[in-house]
């Protein structure tokens, strides 16, 4: 069992994951509006913030986080907040995708944001695996992260192109609330407030969480091909 003292001896201090656990580890309720400003990030929901957190490292054990919308005490809105409930959880491995990759991934499809169908360099993108960690089990993992061995085939069935942050909300960051709110509620993403499936309804279908089969139908499991199927509905055909 890893001890509080043990966990936090695998940080080094001088980094941005480190700073915003020292705001979490009272186990209570934090705004991500006001109270990370010390950590001067926007992308507090990602590695190195939140997500980087829950999944852990090879080194220390990942966090249970509770994640939610509510009203802040200290600004006066209504925002999103995280709280460790106390518990350690076994660390989901890295999928740190090799550079070469990236710029192969990039190529292929297209250098265009997919969401925007904007183009974009690829600095302004992040590769998207379509499937989210939080659903891999051990063989999906494997698939998903052995990249030097994929197709183009692989890559275009497996990640998408989504905007990084330019000073607003990523696309990438929306996703990921969908995909946390549906693990955690069993209710599925609606893009931009767009109730539309073009597979099963609102509810998460399948009994087992890694069931990716459940993912289908999601406009942010696979942006391109919800689009496609909703222009179709709303053309009748």
């Amino acid at each position: 069992m890893t001890t509080l003292a043990e966990y936090e001896a695998t940080f080094d201090t001088s980094t941005k994951v480190w700073m915003v656990f020292c705001v979490l580890r009272d186990h209570r309720w934090h705004c991500r509006q006001c109270e990370y400003g010390h950590v001067a990030s926007t992308q507090l929901a990602g590695g190195a913030g939140i997500q980087g957190l829950q999944r852990g490292t090879g080194s220390r054990p990942g966090l249970d986080i509770e994640s939610g919308d509510h009203l802040c005490t200290n600004c006066g809105q209504t925002t999103r907040q995280d709280r460790w409930q106390g518990n350690f959880t076994p660390a989901i491995p890295s999928a740190s995708m090799p550079a070469s990759f990236v710029r192969r991934a990039v190529t292929l499809l297209g250098s265009r944001d997919i969401v925007e169908l904007t183009d974009r360099p690829t600095g302004q993108l992040t590769v998207d695996h379509k499937l989210p960690m939080m659903r891999w089990n051990t063989a999906e993992q494997q698939a998903q992260t052995d990249f030097a061995n994929m197709s183009d085939q692989d890559i275009r069935d497996r990640f998408q192109l989504l905007k990084k942050s330019n000073g607003s909300v990523s696309h990438n960051l929306l996703k990921s609330r969908a995909c946390e709110r549906c693990y955690k509620t069993g209710n599925r993403g609606e893009p931009f407030g767009i109730r539309f499936f073009y597979a099963g309804n609102g509810k998460w279908a399948p009994a087992v969480q890694d069931d990716p089969s459940g993912c289908d139908g999601c406009g942010w499991y696979d942006f391109d091909a919800w689009r496609t199927a909703l222009n179709k509905t709303l053309r009748g055909t």
